[in-house]
């Protein structure tokens, strides 16, 4: 249970113990359940999860199978097959729900990989200044100025002229090592406005640890800033694995989003009137990146409370029609 000292102009009021629920992470919980932008995002990211998850269950058929033969095996969208089946005879339903698992596992350890080294390099490089400062700044610097999809290209290019295995892992590491010097440049920026704080000085005045103040006092202030770059990053990660694969620098014969997509452009599907080889591939990326915008569009408007006085204004001004409505 936290205490709170309230200073008035008087003097310091009795020490009063915060209501439950009333602290800093029960209204940022409540904020975040009332933003419709959130929960809308939130539950779109987690029904593709639950599919991703649950695939085994929601079709018989593996994604790799051939499940229609003869003369004709590409056959558009029916009851048998509800997104069609490929020009080898494959289910495309199944590759759909089975692919989210590859493309989702990639962009998640990716994703959370390069916040991490964000957060690293961001809070440390700002915090410890001075040679630290420097050498982190530099590495972030090349980062930043080196292109990140070509880079990411040229090393998947590489991994693959050396015989790399190219699965999931080589993958999310390129990924990984490419996309966390915006973000790490970002934190450091803010970490630097945040280090000369009251809060910070008094957790130096009693002795605590640079390690202990970097994680536990100013990374709690930037949590809305980190989950917004954590978004980003996943995103930008989603869909440079998506163009890898597209590219065929993935692996073609692993059922994916990206590898759907390379297939459908290798078999002609958009001259020869298949759209249902890439459609549903297509529109899938497109609702779980429109999910992770809303999410990010809902995390802006905790970080800045500029983007949510519009609430109160409307609730001004509905009782002030009530108020007038009652006079009247």
């Amino acid at each position: 249970m936290q205490i709170t000292n309230v200073t008035s102009q008087e003097g310091i009021a009795p020490i009063t113990p915060e209501k439950k629920g009333t602290g800093r992470v029960g209204k940022t919980l409540k904020f975040f359940l009332s933003n419709p932008k959130i929960v809308v995002g939130v539950g779109v990211v987690l029904f593709f999860v639950l599919i991703a998850l649950a695939a085994p269950l929601l079709t018989p058929y593996a994604p790799d199978a051939r499940v229609v033969r003869g003369l004709q095996p590409s056959q558009p969208p029916s009851p048998a097959h509800l997104f069609g089946t490929t020009d080898l005879g494959q289910d495309v339903f199944s590759q759909v729900v089975y692919g989210a698992r590859v493309t989702l596992l990639i962009a998640f350890v990716a994703a959370f990989g390069s916040t991490a080294l964000q957060v690293l390099f961001g809070l440390t490089s700002a915090y410890l200044g001075g040679l630290v400062d420097d050498v982190l700044s530099l590495i972030i610097n090349v980062g930043l100025v080196l292109p990140g999809l070509p880079l990411t290209i040229v090393l998947a290019s590489l991994a693959s002229a050396a015989n790399v295995n190219k699965n999931e892992i080589v993958i999310a590491l390129v990924l990984l090592f490419t996309s966390w010097q915006y973000g790490a440049r970002v934190l450091r920026a803010q970490t630097l406005s945040l280090k000369e704080r009251e809060f910070v000085a008094a957790a130096r005045a009693v002795g605590e640890s640079a390690w202990r103040i970097i994680f536990v006092e100013i990374l709690p202030n930037e949590l809305a800033l980190v989950a917004s770059t954590f978004v980003g990053t996943f995103v930008y990660v989603m869909g440079a694995e998506i163009a890898l694969e597209f590219l065929g620098l993935g692996d073609p014969s692993q059922a994916s989003w990206g590898s759907i997509l390379y297939w459908a452009q290798n078999d002609a599907a958009l001259p020869s009137g298949q759209w249902w080889l890439f459609v549903p591939a297509g529109l899938c990326i497109a609702l779980f990146c429109g999910s992770l915008a809303f999410i990010n569009f809902g995390i802006d408007e905790i970080a800045n409370p500029r983007l949510h006085i519009e609430k109160p204004l409307k609730k001004a001004l509905k009782s002030l029609k009530k108020t007038k409505e009652a006079v009247a």
